[in-house]
């Protein structure tokens, strides 16, 4: 924008004429303004408005694929193993010269809870799922095993023959408040936890045969389930090995005396043995020699609608759910010697995921 403004100029012009004749006056001064017009120009500066953009960032969550821990002895001795659910990325993480076993993942996947007897005596330990913080657990005499850790990771259950049999304990997941809830019971193996955790399963030795019992958390209400078929028969006389005894990964019977007649033992009940609920909690995997050898079953979770997975003349052990329950791992040992497989829960798409001349087993799937 223009502002014109008028400034006045005022020139003086004196114009003296002198005249050489004496005395003459001065001649009048003619006094002339001259008007200057002025551009006076003021810069309006255009300010341009700055915008901030803000821009969202899409953020995407990549979960990790599931992996399954394992035992191996490939390396010589039975040790904690960890894969990708595929069967990749096998890496081992424990490094003893000792035997662990009995690897079970944390509900949150961060911790493996395991058995060894690195230091003289069964015990249980646990450990970060890359192997590092290794703490031990318990730290007494006794055999212990089948560790389970409760649907919250609070706690964990164990077998442990501290009072002279085989109980089921409960502790917390440090290792603290160790207490015995089955000791005026007989012998009791494979505790399980129920879905919500108030209580828990186990397999009983009661009038001659196996029958699973449940019980709430802190030991109450011990009952019998009927499962509508009769405990498994067990013999008058000889002697039980348990599972890290032997190193065979299941209950067997020896005669007394002695002798090579060593029977796979059975519970005789629908949930078979070894129990294991699905996330969803609707239905149960276990193993059993219902039809002449150890097979996976599958069932409702009310005993109901018993579906065989597997069917070969070899034993099929130890299932476990993935996390999204469509798929089973377990361990078999069908084509020479116990390996890792997995297969969809109708039984479809069996896939060997280990593969190596020593024995892997005992899987233990987590997110």
């Amino acid at each position: 924008m223009f502002r014109k403004c008028v400034f006045l100029s005022v020139v003086m012009v004196m114009i003296l004429s002198l005249f050489a004749c004496g005395g003459a006056a001065p001649a009048e001064v003619e006094e002339v303004v001259v008007e200057e017009e002025v551009e006076e120009v003021v810069v309006e500066e255009e300010v341009e408005e700055v915008v901030e953009v803000v821009v969202e960032e899409e953020v995407v969550v990549v979960t990790p694929p599931s992996r399954i821990a394992f035992v191996s002895e490939r390396d010589g001795n039975f040790e904690i193993y960890v894969m990708n659910a595929d069967g990749s990325g096998q890496v081992r993480l424990t490094n003893h010269d000792a035997d662990d076993n009995w690897p079970t993942m944390s509900p949150d996947g961060t911790r493996i809870v395991f058995v060894s007897n690195r230091d003289g005596n069964s015990e249980i330990y646990v450990m970060n799922v890359d192997g590092a913080g290794l703490t031990r657990l318990t730290d007494n005499p006794g055999h212990k095993s089948f560790p389970v850790w409760s649907p919250d990771g609070k706690r964990i259950a164990f077998i442990s023959t501290r009072d002279k049999n085989f109980d089921v304990f409960v502790m917390n997941a440090d290792g603290s408040e160790q207490t015995n809830l089955t000791g005026d019971l007989p012998l009791v193996v494979y505790p399980t936890w129920m879905p919500g955790g108030s209580q828990l399963v186990f397999l009983l030795l009661q009038d001659g045969g196996f029958q699973f019992c449940v019980m709430n958390a802190d030991g109450s209400g011990q009952t019998l389930l009927d499962s509508g078929l009769p405990p498994g028969t067990v013999p008058s006389a000889g002697m039980f090995f348990s599972i890290s005894d032997i190193g065979k990964f299941q209950m067997f019977f020896y005669p007394e005396g002695g002798g090579s007649d060593i029977t796979t033992l059975d519970s005789g009940s629908a949930l078979g043995e070894f129990p294991t609920w699905s996330p969803d909690g609707t239905q149960v995997a276990s193993h059993s020699n219902r039809d002449g050898n150890m097979e996976i079953y599958v069932m409702d979770a009310n005993l109901s609608e018993l579906t065989r997975l597997t069917n070969n003349e070899a034993n099929d052990m130890f299932p476990t759910w993935s996390p999204d329950g469509s798929q089973i791992a377990f361990h078999s040992n069908r084509d020479g010697n116990v390996e890792i497989y997995v297969m969809n829960t109708d039984g479809t798409n069996q896939t060997r995921l280990t593969d190596n001349s020593a024995s892997d087993s005992l899987p233990a799937w987590y997110p």
